[in-house]
């Protein structure tokens, strides 16, 4: 496979102190840089080795081209492995979602700024080698959503922990609702840290590479802020935020007893703000249990630790190819693109204790969890 061809493109440029930047680019434009295993076996090592070099100051990572950094997961082999063996936990399955969340947690505990350009589209899997990122940048063409209720996931990828931790209601809004989120609101929902213009690129890059950076990783951090920074304040044309002018409404219908309770509410109220009502349209046509599960996850994603939430989630994306919607979804949405999934409950009000019970209950004993050493020194 020559360079061109590789799931990531890797490189390394100089820095005014004779360091290096290393530069990770997700290379598969055509999918909008959908995550795919092999990006993240790509990834994974290529991290490791960057954080163990001394000569490594800072990572880059970003997507191939002007669409997307990474507008989701490459979730097509998943979906006909699963279909080929209903009922039980696929191994291509587990595999998948287990290396997808070690590679997010790595990037979440990485030692070495590591920025994020998070330009274009940036969902599902995209939000979880972004979110974790210690530099988070968005531009004025940036789109970042969750939008999982539609093909009968949830939002997953540390979602369960970065989502509770937003302002009041507002993660159970995007769970539900898939909206779409501009550079502002990504700043004030604290999905990003900074927001440049998508024509800075190339100063973000040379204003690292002029950095004199230190020999610890905190130092270098801050300088890292600082550079940035600098440019930020220099961003022109950002779109208005769309959802924190909306965040009373917004946090008051997301207040209720039950997601029941939420979902009647928030489908009954009166807007012509097109994020509530696109909102409502997502939701209606979402996956029932998805609501519920989503409820479930930000109702308790507070008291758990990242590690916690990661396991919670690897439970929780098997057992949605087994027992849920998941690989309905797909169909609808990827393989025939009917865009009319036949979810196994036609409204929030069926979904039974039941079913929320076996999405719930791990499908391995605690000593035999694929995530069971996360955040455990390796032996």
């Amino acid at each position: 496979m020559s360079q061109a061809d590789a799931a990531v493109l890797f490189r390394t440029e100089d820095t005014a102190d004779g360091r290096k930047i290393g530069i990770a680019t997700l290379n598969s434009e055509r999918s909008l840089n959908a995550l795919s295993l092999a990006m993240i076996d790509a990834l994974e090592p290529q991290l490791h080795a960057w954080a163990a070099d001394d000569c490594i100051a800072c990572v880059w990572l970003e997507g191939a081209g002007a669409k997307a950094f990474c507008a989701g997961g490459d979730i097509v082999a998943m979906y006909k492995a699963a279909q080929a063996m209903p009922s039980e936990p696929v191994a291509e399955v587990v595999d998948f979602f287990t290396r997808e969340y070690r590679l997010d947690y790595l990037i979440r505990t990485y030692a070495k700024p590591l920025v994020v350009w998070g330009d274009g589209f940036v969902m599902g899997g995209g939000i979880g080698l972004m979110n974790g990122a210690s530099h988070r940048v968005v531009t004025e063409r940036s789109r970042l959503a969750m939008p999982e209720i539609s093909i009968g996931l949830y939002p997953d990828v540390g979602g369960t922990y970065f989502l509770s931790r937003m302002p009041e209601g507002m993660g159970l809004f995007l769970g539900l609702t898939a909206a779409q989120v501009n550079a502002k609101d990504a700043l004030w929902l604290g999905m990003a840290d900074f927001a440049l213009q998508s024509d800075q690129k190339d100063s973000a890059l040379e204003a690292l590479r002029g950095i004199e950076w230190a020999a610890d990783a905190g130092t270098n951090k801050a300088l890292a802020d600082k550079a940035l920074n600098a440019l930020a304040t220099l961003a022109q044309g950002l779109p208005e935020a769309q959802l924190q002018p909306q965040h009373e409404t917004i946090r008051s219908l997301m207040q209720g007893e039950s997601i029941l309770d939420v979902a009647d509410q928030f489908l009954a109220f009166e807007s012509d703000d097109k994020a509530i009502t696109r909102g409502q349209t997502t939701l209606q046509a979402g996956c029932p249990l998805t609501a519920h599960i989503v409820w479930q996850q930000l109702t308790h994603g507070q008291t758990l630790t990242l590690e916690e939430a990661f396991q919670l989630e690897l439970t929780l994306s098997v057992n949605c190819a087994i027992h849920g919607d998941f690989i309905e979804g797909v169909r609808a949405l990827l393989i025939d693109k009917d865009k009319n999934p036949k979810w196994q409950h036609a409204s929030i009000a069926e979904v039974s204790e039941s079913d929320l019970d076996r999405v719930f209950a791990a499908p391995w004993a605690a000593d035999e969890h694929p995530l069971r050493d996360l955040g455990k020194p390796l032996s």
